[in-house]
């Protein structure tokens, strides 16, 4: 019998040890438990264990699963006149869920409310803490569900407007003040949702987290008369917008059904929050899905080219086309109106704001604006510099002489400051910064140096006032060929810049590309003049024709020549951002097109080499040394703050 005892024990025991306990835990990977604990709707689209664990405790979770719109109306019936977080927070949850499962949008407006209401109660009832996960999944939910709750029009836009909505419980009226929609100018619209929107070619995609449907919107048709300060808009410009539902007294509105709301529109420029029952709460907004769209529709890609191989400075389409022969208008929203004159090329990517340092940006040759846009986008999203700096961007003729772009630019500028700011009063406008790439960064030399007679030396043997010349031709040569600095130019950065030319120039493929490149009429009307009327004064007297920046970047061109040896004037600073390929010295190294040789100059406050072919605008290091360099000169003691107080509308 003993022995059946122990060996019955034995058996017993290790049944004991085979079973498992009702309750206990597993070891699992971090990760995983993490996941599970941190999903929700949005990010896996099954609702969030918190949501689950409030349909359990009410015994509805079944339920919920056969018949989600009963459901629904249940929990929504049990809503107490405040409190009850748990309810609500489930309540917005399940409705977004709702409504992506079954395509009915009036769930994804009860999400919003439910939302708002619970991240905004009335009076002195407790808020949710910022630290509870509910908290920013119901800021998630209010943003997605007011953007999925406003209707789709034709062409995936979506509709800004007043209107009444239809709500599974009772009826949302949104009431809208038309001029909302009117900016520097202009009518917003059509729009797009960001949420709706994938983004490609840039490194990265930037929102600022906070409360709102971001929208895309199309600076459209001039309404009124557009202020100075927009004049000079990118056509076919977008802006970030945010719409917001301003909703009043939601928990009443939630138990009468009768939801009583008003759609407001912000843009960057005019607020980054929104005052709610007294607190500024941020307003989320997508600012590179608005840029994308733009750039993607831009005309600039095929300017590129074209602006090359023609000389001549012509306004050009948003929506141009390959047998587009001469172009005369841009495009704004859907009227043609005059993009810019042949002397300016001058394009703002948001209207002007008094205190901002102005950063101009100059592309190279054969390449457009567009060539900046991940260095734009990472600097747009910087929130000081945001804060301190405004972009411009400088488009000309690639193929035109180096001399008479450098006049275009300058002339340009000096027209906007003395537009912008006659009085003379902005200190930031007059701290501007230039940066030029490759042939961009000689226009950008010409901003700040004192030629003398350097140029025309190059030229001519006698003065310019002894040649036989019309007045408009006098004027383009005294412009282009007798600079000074530019008071208002303060820094300048060269990247890439062949200031001792590049060798493909003189590569024997580069010289038939010059004999393709077609001057303008007026650079036409100026080489007529020089070479027929002043042959005897003509330092070349075999010219037949002005030379094209070509035959400028060729090492050893006498303007080139001259150019290089004049000095950057002395209240300037200057740097450089070299690019070179692979790893060998630096005395032999180039980025394919420029030697860092006839980069290299010894008058710069920095140099940074960066490893990088010639496209070296969105290389990683390139954007970080411009970031640092902007920082350093708006922390320098004589550096302006900016007036946000003066946004256009």
């Amino acid at each position: 019998m003993g022995l059946v005892r122990v060996a019955a024990t034995a058996c017993l025991a290790a049944f004991a040890l085979a079973c498992k306990t009702p309750v206990g835990v597993t070891f699992e990977d971090p990760r995983k438990v993490h996941r599970e604990l941190t999903a929700n709707v949005l990010s896996s689209g099954r609702p969030s264990e918190r949501s689950y664990q409030f349909l359990q405790r009410a015994g509805l979770r079944k339920a919920y699963d056969d018949d989600p719109a009963g459901t629904l109306a249940q929990i929504h019936a049990g809503l107490g006149a405040r409190g009850d977080h748990r309810r609500l927070s489930a309540l917005s949850e399940l409705s977004f869920h709702h409504c992506v499962k079954s395509g009915d949008r009036r769930y994804c407006g009860a999400a919003a409310v439910y939302g708002y209401a619970l991240l905004f109660p009335e009076g002195d009832e407790e808020r949710l803490d910022p630290s509870d996960p509910r908290h920013r999944l119901a800021f998630d939910i209010y943003n997605r569900g007011l953007t999925e709750a406003i209707p789709r029009l034709e062409g995936h836009h979506v509709a800004v407007e007043g209107r009444r909505y239809e709500l599974p419980f009772g009826t949302l009226d949104v009431a809208f003040d038309d001029t909302e929609l009117i900016w520097a100018g202009h009518r917003l619209g059509p729009f797009l949702a960001a949420a709706d929107l994938g983004v490609r070619g840039l490194m990265n995609r930037y929102r600022h987290p906070g409360i709102g449907a971001p929208l895309s919107a199309e600076v459209g048709p001039e309404v009124e008369t557009v202020p100075v300060e927009a004049e000079r808009l990118l056509p076919g410009l977008r802006t970030p917008v945010t719409a917001f539902l301003r909703i009043e007294a939601p928990r009443a509105a939630l138990k009468s059904g009768s939801v009583r709301a008003r759609l407001e529109i912000f843009a960057p420029a005019e607020a980054l929050t929104v005052a709610i029952d007294g607190r500024d709460v941020p307003i989320e907004y997508e600012t590179t899905a608005p840029f994308a769209e733009a750039l993607g529709d831009s005309a600039f890609w095929d300017f590129e080219l074209r602006g090359f191989f023609r000389g001549a400075f012509r306004p050009f389409t948003v929506a141009a086309t390959a047998a587009t022969e001469v172009v005369t208008t841009a495009v704004v929203g859907t009227e043609p109106v005059e993009l810019q004159t042949e002397d300016e090329g001058l394009l703002f990517l948001a209207p002007y704001r008094r205190g901002k340092i102005p950063l101009v940006l100059v592309h190279g040759t054969a390449s457009s604006p567009g060539r900046w846009a991940d260095l734009v986008n990472e600097l747009a999203n910087e929130r000081v510099i945001w804060e301190r700096y405004q972009i411009w961007l400088f488009l000309y003729n690639t193929g035109n002489p180096v001399a008479y772009s450098g006049g275009l630019l300058r002339k340009a500028l000096s027209d906007a400051v003395e537009q912008l700011d006659p009085a003379g009063t902005d200190v930031g406008l007059r701290s501007m910064i230039v940066m030029g790439h490759s042939q961009g960064g000689l226009l950008t030399k010409m901003t700040v140096v004192e030629s003398g007679d350097a140029f025309w030396r190059v030229l001519s043997t006698r003065p310019l006032e002894e040649l036989e010349l019309s007045v408009p031709v006098r004027d383009a040569l005294q412009r282009s060929l007798f600079i000074h600095p530019l008071a208002f130019v303060k820094r300048v950065i060269f990247l890439c810049t062949p200031h001792g030319g590049s060798y493909l120039a003189s590569f024997s493929i580069t010289g038939l590309l010059k004999d393709l490149i077609a001057l303008p009429t007026n650079l036409t009307q100026i080489s007529t003049e020089l070479v027929l009327q002043n042959q005897d004064a003509l330092v070349e007297r075999s010219l037949t024709r002005l030379p094209t920046s070509l035959d400028n970047m060729t090492p050893g061109n006498p303007f080139l020549k001259a150019l290089a040896g004049l000095p950057i004037a002395p209240a300037v600073t200057a740097h450089s951002i070299i690019a070179v390929r692979g790893d060998g010295p630096l005395s032999s190294g180039s980025d394919g097109v420029v030697r860092y040789e006839s980069a290299h100059i010894e008058s710069v406050e920095s140099e940074l080499v960066v490893k990088s072919s010639h496209s070296a605008q969105a290389n990683p290091a390139t954007i970080r040394e411009v970031q640092r360099i902007l920082l350093e000169h708006a922390a320098a003691p004589s550096a302006p703050l900016a007036r946000l107080d003066e946004a256009p509308r």
